[in-house]
């Protein structure tokens, strides 16, 4: 007889499961979009420190050819010698690659630049101008 109440003490039973699950649910819900919210916001300072590497990497170019990279030639000139550049020692990003920012879009650049010598910047997470939080620009000039 004891083998019988045993077996029954070793599940749950179907209320005790039903209150975890209630509780699991209450907890996704309030830290859920906390969260989110955390996570979108760091893809965002990701980008801002992303576009700071670029810059820091384009003024290195600078420096070795005495000019930034052509919009034309973009940034992929920091991986690919582009044509009738003798003095290019590149690759200049450490993995032989331009990074995609953290949406999976390029970073766009323009040189000569409307805000300084070049701009670089991400259209945010719906990738078209302008928008709020997540889906706001970084930009190289703000």
């Amino acid at each position: 007889m004891s083998s019988i109440q045993s077996k029954r003490q070793r599940g749950f039973t179907l209320v005790e499961l039903l209150v975890v699950l209630a509780i699991l649910g209450l907890l996704a819900g309030l830290v859920g979009p906390q969260v989110m919210g955390f996570l979108g916001s760091s893809k965002t300072k990701t980008t801002a420190l992303q576009i700071e590497n670029l810059s820091a990497t384009l003024d290195m170019y600078r420096l070795e050819l005495g000019r930034y990279p052509t919009t034309t030639e973009g940034l992929q000139a920091l991986v690919e010698r582009p044509p009738n550049l003798p003095n290019w020692n590149g690759p200049y990003l450490k993995k032989g690659d331009v990074p995609k920012d953290p949406w999976g879009f390029d970073y766009q650049y323009r040189s000569p630049g409307e805000h300084g010598p070049y701009d670089i910047w991400s259209l945010g997470a719906d990738n078209r101008e302008g928008g709020e939080g997540e889906n706001a620009d970084v930009t190289s000039w703000n």
